[in-house]
């Protein structure tokens, strides 16, 4: 199994990072590389269960399903149901937690999934990349 786990500051308080993030359908928001997204069956993007459908810049379909979410813990866990990467029982987290010296906001994104073919390497620095790709744009609209 493989395991990511990428950290970042955002140079903004967690509370108006989390309203930039929390939404599942938002990723065309805050996300560079992803280009269209829509919740199927018309659910709530806040909706434990609920699965988005998104579309990334270079053409790939992915589907993924909401497995929780927290205001309380500023987290959701979300799992890959398609993907056009070789990965099977794909589940990440993305959490926020607050610094308390500054106003910024200390970002966590974990993965951990099965790799099939043989390309273990190059799918994990791909999703770590996706992940970095995720907070620099973050730090951007923030900073």
């Amino acid at each position: 199994m493989s395991s990511i786990y990428v950290s970042s500051v955002i140079p903004a308080g967690v509370d108006r990072v989390w309203e930039r993030i929390r939404d599942f359908n938002a990723l065309p928001l805050w996300h560079p590389l992803v280009k269209f997204s829509e919740i199927e069956k018309g659910l709530p993007s806040d909706q434990v269960g609920c699965v988005r459908h998104f579309i990334l810049q270079d053409g790939g379909d992915l589907r993924e399903r909401l497995l929780a979410l927290s205001d309380l813990e500023k987290m959701f866990t979300y799992s890959i149901l398609d993907s056009p990467l070789p990965v099977v029982n794909y589940v990440a987290t993305v959490r926020l937690k607050p610094i308390t010296d500054s106003a910024h906001t200390f970002a966590e994104w974990t993965a951990e999934f099965d790799v099939t073919g043989g390309q273990e390497t190059d799918v994990v620095e791909r999703v770590t990349g996706v992940f970095q790709g995720g907070f620099d744009s973050l730090k951007k609209h923030f900073g």
